[in-house]
């Protein structure tokens, strides 16, 4: 393997890795507890588009730019990410966010703004054709502007999650193969395909288990097809010589609770339980969700404690002040 892909330092690493003792203790017959803490990346409160972005940022001063779009929700985690990023190398930043604006900024809206991003909402089906007119317009204006996709998934970032199943196995203490499945939040794809290559890279044998937090079982099929589309532009990138199909990515879409964004009584149990367990927080359209996933798992048996289970925190914990009313007054 060669990777010859540039790369701009955003954070330190490795992120932390330790047992859910606490947590442990609130499951019968629970499963062996593990959390990758890639919610505490030093940017900007922590995540892991960081990762990504250090490969798309380095890509885009490259290639000369000047000023950075990229697209998310009106709560992504994502946005506020490569608006810190942009801040911090010095370029602008303009965020396409799907939805409505608030009266007051929140959550990760507030610390886009904060960071100076220049923030435009649209209808969330708009948001590719804005990125396109606005890039059109920056050039008009001599600017010189660099597209990142919805999630930064695409071969360059999920780059940096091939690399971070190296830096899981580098810190494991043991066998990291005595691990039985690692459960991820997914949604653009990008980290689910890189922790797979990673795992053929680097010789993980268990489970790359994706907890879907919006994708239905009619799309699950075209969504495995991204991600295998992801995967193989990103091994010629990361110099690794395989290829990856549609049933290289496990997919669980039983989670989907409300939709996107939609925080429910199952969502507000698990970021109360973790919380209160661990003191650790999980945001409530991406982790909440997949942590809600894995509690069900346990109950339902599928994870039992003959099993080591390892939960890879994505972080988003900013998004929770935005839903602090429906956290609160929810039953």
């Amino acid at each position: 393997m060669q990777l010859t892909a540039p790369r701009y330092p955003l954070s330190s690493f490795p992120t932390p890795l330790h047992r859910l003792e606490r947590f442990e203790t609130a499951f019968e017959d629970s499963p062996k507890l593990w959390i990758k803490r890639d919610d505490q990346t030093t940017l900007a409160f922590g995540g892991n588009k960081t990762r990504k972005l250090e490969f798309l940022l380095a890509d885009a001063r490259a290639a000369g730019a000047d000023t950075v779009i990229t697209t998310g929700g009106p709560q992504s985690n994502h946005c506020r990410l490569t608006a810190a990023a942009s801040a911090h190398m010095g370029m602008a930043c303009h965020v396409v966010l799907g939805g409505e604006e608030g009266e007051v900024p929140n959550g990760n809206a507030l610390l886009d703004w904060l960071c100076g991003a220049v923030m435009h909402y649209v209808q969330p089906e708009n948001r590719n054709a804005r990125m396109a007119s606005l890039s059109d317009e920056l050039k008009e204006e001599g600017r010189k502007p660099y597209i990142v996709p919805l999630g930064g998934s695409n071969g360059l970032g999920a780059v940096g999650y091939a690399l971070a199943m190296k830096e899981l196995r580098d810190q494991f203490s043991g066998d990291w193969n005595d691990i039985d499945a690692i459960i991820v939040a997914t949604s653009s794809g990008g980290t689910q395909a890189g922790l797979t290559i990673g795992a053929r890279a680097f010789g993980f044998e268990g489970k790359i288990l994706g907890l879907s937090i919006d994708q239905a079982a009619d799309q699950v099929a075209s969504y495995q097809s991204e991600m295998a589309g992801i995967a193989n532009e990103s091994a010629k990138i990361f110099g690794l010589e395989e290829s990856f199909d549609e049933r290289d990515f496990h997919l669980n879409d039983d989670y989907l609770g409300g939709g996107y964004g939609v925080l429910g009584s199952v969502e507000k149990e698990a970021t109360m339980l973790l919380a209160q367990h661990e003191g650790i927080f999980v945001g409530p359209v991406y982790t909440g969700r997949a942590v809600a996933g894995l509690i069900d798992l346990i109950r339902k048996g599928k994870f039992t404690s003959e099993h080591t289970v390892l939960f890879w925190h994505t972080g988003g914990a900013p998004a929770l002040f935005a839903y602090a009313k429906e956290l609160r007054d929810m039953n």
